[in-house]
């Protein structure tokens, strides 16, 4: 008899568009947070506390994978099917995690961590200032939020003739570039590692994420934040800072370059590699 080829799921839409609303709430963080730092804090300080928000960026998928590690040692029903049911191990290729109860654990640490965001100031005192009088505040107040409404008109007209701008400066399309190539190797790297170290080593699902959160990451966080203090007690600049930038990104590549040496003998594989006789 022939087999009858099931309808597929539909569910994979609902955690496309979940990722989708969660892109557009994380997207504004980064942008504005670092504007947010910048327009109240010391031109000395701010490499520091923009080194700290990007390690903060880091330790955030740090224990993602330790969360996604220990959630893949979970069947996939758990809840539904008793442990004495389970007939495979965690390393059989066949083991499918808990990969849905990491969403729901994150999904909902994001609300809380979202509710202090509306309790922040419009505005801060500078760093090292003093606060106004209230008086002269309260003059203020009138003229400034016309100001604002001017600005916002003239933001919107302006927005199409300083992105053309923006596309042409060379500068910019080439810090953009690098940017792109260099989380294009990261993703690449979390993507595709765990794979590698299961079929090459015989490590379970939850092994080879826990392995590429702990060496990778931390050693990310010490280089950010480590980096923050340099500048702030050295006051590079900002040609300085690119100059440090390219070296040390050139000895970074030369580094990975070396592992094109580091080559493991494949894993024989039935029927692939190897016959099945």
């Amino acid at each position: 008899t022939e087999c009858e080829q099931e309808p597929g799921s539909l569910l994979w839409i609902f955690v496309m568009v979940g990722n989708i609303v969660r892109g557009m709430g994380e997207t504004p963080i980064m942008p504005l947070g670092i504007s947010y730092l910048e327009d109240f804090a010391k031109t000395e300080n701010s490499p520091f506390y923009l080194a700290c928000l990007h390690t903060a960026t880091v330790i955030g998928p740090f224990l993602g994978l330790l969360l996604a590690s220990f959630c893949a040692e979970l069947f996939v029903d758990i809840g539904s099917v008793g442990a004495d049911e389970i007939t495979i191990a965690a390393t059989d290729a066949r083991w499918v995690g808990a990969w849905w109860l990491g969403i729901l654990i994150c999904a909902l640490l994001n609300l809380l961590v979202a509710i202090p965001f509306w309790f922040l100031p419009k505005s801060l005192v500078k760093e090292g200032e003093t606060n106004e009088p209230e008086e002269t505040s309260e003059k203020t107040a009138t003229p400034l939020q016309e100001n604002d409404k001017n600005e916002t008109k003239q933001t919107i007209s302006d927005f199409i003739p300083f992105l053309k701008a923006l596309f042409h400066n060379p500068v910019y399309m080439l810090f953009i570039c690098i940017t792109v190539l260099q989380f294009s190797a990261f993703d690449g790297m979390i993507s595709f590692m765990p794979k590698y170290l299961e079929q090459q080593f015989g490590k379970s699902a939850s092994d080879a994420i826990f392995l590429i959160g702990v060496y990778n990451l931390p050693v990310l966080c010490v280089g950010y934040f480590s980096g923050g203090l340099f500048m702030k007690k050295f006051k590079i600049n900002i040609y300085q800072a690119a100059s440090i930038a390219f070296w040390v990104s050139l000895l970074e590549y030369l580094l990975y370059f070396a592992a094109y040496w580091t080559v493991c003998d494949t894993s024989p594989v039935a029927g692939l590699t190897v016959s099945y006789q």
